[in-house]
């Protein structure tokens, strides 16, 4: 019994370690206070789950309630950057990433959507 408990744990391990995803935020941790209040965030999606439709990203900055575009950054496959406001009279800025895409299956692709952990910009004077 205890036997069979461990192959489908380690069989669960396994599996689950076969598609992988990661968002890597790519920003410092402080910045300059900007005279237009306009700050570059971006970051690095990595994937090997091959059934992802590479040209269906939709990658966004959250910023509380607020959901920021990105873009791909020129000349490269997997880094996405946007710009987000922060007021004058705001030292940090938290934020996360989302990235919405699609991904074969059968009978028709499907969405799905990753949301990264939480990051903090300080902006320094």
């Amino acid at each position: 019994m205890l036997t069979r408990w461990l192959l489908l744990g380690v069989l669960g391990v396994v599996l689950a370690g076969c598609t992988s995803t990661c968002i890597t935020n790519l920003t410092p941790r402080s910045a300059p206070r900007s005279p237009d209040g306009l700050y570059t965030i971006e970051a690095k999606w990595s994937s090997n789950q091959r059934s992802i439709r590479k040209d269906s990203f939709t990658p966004l900055i959250v910023v509380g309630m607020d959901f920021h575009p990105m873009e791909r950054v020129p000349l490269t496959t997997n880094r996405w950057e946007g710009v987000i406001p922060v007021p004058a009279n705001q030292r940090f800025v938290t934020y996360r990433f989302k990235f919405d895409y699609l991904y074969d299956s059968i009978p028709r692709p499907r969405k799905d959507s990753r949301l990264s952990a939480s990051y903090q910009l300080e902006i320094t004077d």
